[in-house]
């Protein structure tokens, strides 16, 4: 009886040709399908590429809703998309390129190649360049660049305004996003090669990795399949802020479309790009002058998400938000690339589909047993940007530590064990001083900084 069962069933797969693989497929893709329409939902976006692909099987190559609303033109297989900081991770290649070849060092200090560049007597090098470490504060965090956004001028009037500026803080001792660090790579990059950099990443990087739809956005060319990009205010879409393609550069220049970036991991993460040994170097999280190791490497975040490892970049630019993932232990990539900047968020749609996928296995927590109050304050210092000031409260309903930040809903933190606590991805590590906490040691992988907590005034009881 067995036995006729089993022939019976695998006569029926010869005829209809279906097997489980491609039952499992389908669900997932129809799955893929309802996660988009629930973040198209309601206007929230104007359109999107996914792509889902598990070592070399495509799972989900597709565009969703408009590439252009006013047209009413949906989005078209092969989209094209300005992807934003997830150029950072060809300018790293490219300088690791570059090293290979002998033509720089990671060592190397900047000013052995730009020589006028205002380091205020502190030592910055190629590598704190490249994991943000470098102290030199980003254009986009500068005011005065704003009005010039729009407008295209010599590049070295973008270094000379954000050199003028005093380091954010010493090389090495902290980690703030800078979108600086990278324009003087990609500088750097055209100074050892003798190449523009957008040639350079054509040869270089998209023609050996087959990106064939990828380029240097322009704002005069036309591109075939080319998404426009929205922004949200006032809970309505709208035309896009104009940005001339002089700035992002190096550190934002770049579109690509889902399949292509697809395409990059592939090569990226086999051996195509890199020799491995710069393949290591690229994927090795920095570390601070204290021994401190980040959660970022070079141009590339190494963390974890629900208990998968994983390799990522997202971006952000005017009408475009946008993530590239991947997830080496499963020879998962997941990319989502979004144009319009809204409520739809590219990592909330990425988790989703690595859950849908792989499952959710969420870092162990722990009870907490001790004072909680011990944590209640108010923290700042220096952040991406600026200041930045949060509190930490003791909720009297749940009996939990509480993230309040200035602007913005509070988050519960869980407890990791130590005097570690977190939210997400963010990891916030106390320190103390003769007993009694005194900092927060912030990890929000794309940024590593110590706030100080601030003095204790007594009530007139007595007690804090």
């Amino acid at each position: 009886m067995k036995a006729s069962l089993l022939v019976a069933c695998s006569a029926l797969a010869l005829v209809s040709g279906t097997t489980s693989a491609q039952i499992d497929q389908a669900r997932i893709s129809h799955a893929v399908d309802s996660i988009a329409a629930a973040a198209l939902s309601g206007g929230k976006a104007a359109g999107m590429s996914i792509a889902v692909v598990r070592a070399r099987d495509t799972i989900v190559l597709r565009g969703y809703g408009k590439a252009d609303l006013e047209l009413d033109v949906p989005t078209p297989d092969r989209a094209v998309y300005e992807i934003g900081s997830v150029t950072k991770q060809f300018t790293a290649a490219a300088i690791l390129q570059l090293a290979e070849q002998g033509k720089l060092s990671l060592d190397d200090e900047i000013t052995k190649y730009f020589p006028a560049y205002p380091v205020h007597g502190h030592h910055i090098t190629v590598r704190r360049l490249l994991d943000h470490t470098s102290g030199i504060p980003g254009y986009t965090e500068i005011p005065a660049f704003w009005p010039i956004s729009a407008r295209s001028l010599p590049r070295d009037s973008l270094v000379a305004l954000f050199g003028a500026k005093p380091l954010d803080f010493a090389p090495g001792t902290a980690m703030s996003y800078s979108n600086s660090a990278f324009f003087l790579l990609g500088l750097l990059i055209e100074k050892v090669s003798g190449q523009p950099y957008e040639r350079y990443v054509q040869q270089h990087l998209f023609q050996p990795a087959g990106m064939i739809d990828s380029r240097y956005c322009s704002t005069s060319a036309v591109v075939p399949r080319r998404a426009h990009g929205y922004d949200m205010k006032d809970d309505t879409l709208r035309l896009a802020m104009y940005i001339d393609m002089t700035w992002p550069y190096s550190a934002g220049s770049l579109c690509s479309t889902a399949g292509d970036l697809a395409a990059w991991n592939r090569a990226l993460h086999t051996g195509t790009i890199l020799s491995p040994r710069s393949y290591h170097e690229m994927i090795t999280p920095g570390t601070l002058t204290d021994g401190t190791r980040l959660r970022y490497a070079k141009g590339l975040a190494i963390d974890s998400l629900d208990g998968h490892r994983r390799i990522s970049h997202g971006g952000g630019i005017p009408g475009f938000v946008t993530t590239l993932q991947y997830f080496p232990d499963d020879s998962l990539t997941v990319v989502v690339l979004i144009n319009s900047a809204g409520p739809a968020n590219p990592d909330q749609i990425a988790r989703s589909i690595v859950d849908l996928m792989l499952g959710a296995n969420p870092p162990a927590t722990t009870a907490f047993r001790g004072s909680l109050g011990d944590y209640a304050g108010t923290y700042s210092g220096m952040a991406r940007g600026g200041n930045e000031t949060f509190t930490v409260a003791v909720d009297s309903g749940s009996h939990a530590l509480m993230l309040r930040p200035k602007n913005g809903k509070a988050d519960t933190l869980a407890f990791y064990g130590g005097e570690t606590f977190g939210h997400d991805e963010t990891r916030l590590h106390f320190v103390r001083t003769a007993g009694r906490v005194s900092a927060v040691r912030v990890d929000a992988v794309y940024g590593y900084n110590t706030l100080k907590r601030a003095p204790v005034v007594a009530s007139r009881s007595g007690l804090p």
